[in-house]
């Protein structure tokens, strides 16, 4: 699943008359260069949540051709639904025996997908989230095994936990990937518009939400406006991330 439907603030003005999904890098929208990533890497049923400008992302996608991979839109043009409020209502796509990716569309990276998804199979976590170190407002806090145990807002200095607090914890930055068992949606109590990490942290108290650290690896935030020119100069160095 590609999380597609936000406002892009912090993009003002270019994303005034364009969603987020649909800004340029390269002279690639955003949507189309994860799209391109997944299914390089072998990911080929992709869901896309929309609600900002969503006729154009709409447009877009019968307009373009992605031979070999299956395009399904979650419509949330009534309602914007946050990340977990999104991947609920998306459930019809996403149901079943096999754990599903999620991505955002405002990351580029060259992280192994596959690698994330082989960990969470492994590792029989509900959830199991790409992280590194790197300075960040957000953090995840994990224990010694790797597993979420607490968030914390560097920004307004504010942190919650999953249980009890845990005094070793250590905060990784959350890279804007995940792998997600099906499973959850048994266990979700939230409904309408909500955070998957609220979700995420109530659920750690009895179910292992787990993690996978990346290092080394290029990774942009393109949702901010001052990295555009910092992707774009980075690909056009490897332009085998955007291939």
């Amino acid at each position: 699943m590609i999380l597609a439907a936000g406002l892009g603030t912090r993009l003002m003005p270019l994303t005034a008359n364009t969603p987020k999904a649909l800004v340029r890098v390269s002279g690639i929208p955003l949507l189309e260069i994860v799209i391109r990533k997944l299914t390089r890497e072998g990911f080929s049923d992709i869901t896309i949540n929309i609600h900002h400008h969503a006729g154009q992302i709409i447009d877009y996608l019968a307009g373009h051709s992605f031979p070999g991979t299956r395009i399904n839109v979650s419509d949330e043009s009534k309602m914007l639904l946050d990340t977990g409020g999104a991947i609920l209502h998306a459930r019809r796509y996403l149901d079943g025996t096999e754990p599903f990716l999620v991505h955002n569309v405002d990351v580029i990276s060259d992280i192994d997908l596959q690698a994330l998804y082989r960990a969470n199979l492994s590792g029989q976590h509900l959830a199991t989230l790409a992280v590194s170190h790197r300075n960040s407002s957000r953090y995840f806090l994990l224990d010694d095994k790797g597993l979420l145990c607490g968030w914390k807002d560097a920004a307004n200095d504010k942190t919650k936990w999953s249980g009890k607090p845990i005094g070793n914890a250590k905060p990784l930055a959350f890279s804007g990937v995940h792998v997600i068992h099906p499973n959850i949606f048994e266990l979700m109590t939230e409904t309408g518009r909500f955070s998957i990490v609220d979700a995420y942290l109530r659920l750690a108290r009895f179910k292992p939400v787990g993690s996978y650290f990346h290092t080394g690896n290029a990774w942009f935030d393109v949702g901010r406006k001052e990295q555009l020119p910092v992707a774009a100069r980075y690909l056009s160095k490897h332009p085998e991330m955007i291939a």
